[in-house]
């Protein structure tokens, strides 16, 4: 079933806010809890992550109000995130097929900006990101979901 949540970057207290909002709205953590940037695997061509980010939050996600998916990221400066008032929000949504998503992120990246290519992850998404033409941040997220 498609989804849509809410992406929210912060600086480096996500588990702060989360572990708050967890006991606002109460559930638990969802995809195994607190996944780190430490977890990354090495992966060709990508930098390490800095010592000092290693135990930062790399996603997190609450459900809230019913099934909106509330997520959350830190945004180290030192993987290249540059965080100002605007740009911490992004509309993630997870279509149900891989070409629903890519109908989507063709459109909406339309005259605005790709910040990642679609791609295959290696959480086993195919995941992307852009920008629209009037400022609005947007991920895409696709999982085959084994039935």
């Amino acid at each position: 079933m498609a989804r849509v949540g809410t992406y929210l970057n912060f600086a480096r207290n996500t588990e702060e806010v989360f572990n708050f909002y967890k006991s606002v709205f109460g559930g638990e953590f969802g995809r195994g809890g607190i996944q780190r940037f430490k977890d990354i695997p090495p992966s060709e061509g990508m930098p390490p992550v800095d010592p000092k980010d290693k135990n930062l939050v790399m996603h997190v996600e609450l459900k809230i109000c019913g099934d909106h998916l509330l997520m959350g990221t830190d945004a180290p400066e030192s993987m290249g995130f540059k965080l100002n008032f605007g740009n911490n929000v992004h509309i993630n949504l997870e279509p149900d097929t891989k070409a629903e998503t890519k109908r989507l992120f063709t459109a909406l990246s339309a005259s605005g900006n790709v910040t990642m290519e679609l791609q295959d992850t290696f959480w086993g998404a195919y995941y992307g990101s852009c920008t629209d033409k009037y400022g609005v941040q947007w991920m895409f997220n696709f999982e085959e979901k084994s039935l």
